[in-house]
């Protein structure tokens, strides 16, 4: 079973990539350092409540669910369905963003 530091790594970078933020972008809206926001995401440090609801809040979430483990395999690939729907998603905007951008004069 994970340690607290590696499920709150886990759920937060799952949580960064499913809005489609970078570190920096994640960072910037929480108003901490990217390199702090490496560091908790590696396990290298554990932040204070205050910095947690900040990355919740960020990430549009409630803090608690920073820490919530999947108990069931369906849990799990709805986690990994909402990942994928936001990566498509995200793909297909930059696409039509493209496509759009380039043919303006």
């Amino acid at each position: 079973m994970a340690g607290i530091r590696e499920v709150l790594a886990t759920n937060l970078k799952e949580y960064r990539r499913m809005r489609g933020y970078s570190q920096d972008k994640l960072a910037e809206l929480a108003n901490i350092s990217s390199q702090y926001l490496a560091t908790i995401e590696t396990c290298r440090k554990f932040p204070t409540p205050e910095v947690m609801d900040l990355l919740a809040a960020a990430l549009g979430i409630k803090t608690h669910q920073l820490f919530e483990v999947s108990a069931t395999p369906e849990e799990a690939l709805e986690r990994l369905y909402q990942t994928v729907a936001g990566n498509i998603g995200r793909v297909v905007a930059d696409a039509v963003e493209k496509t759009l951008s380039s043919k303006c004069p």
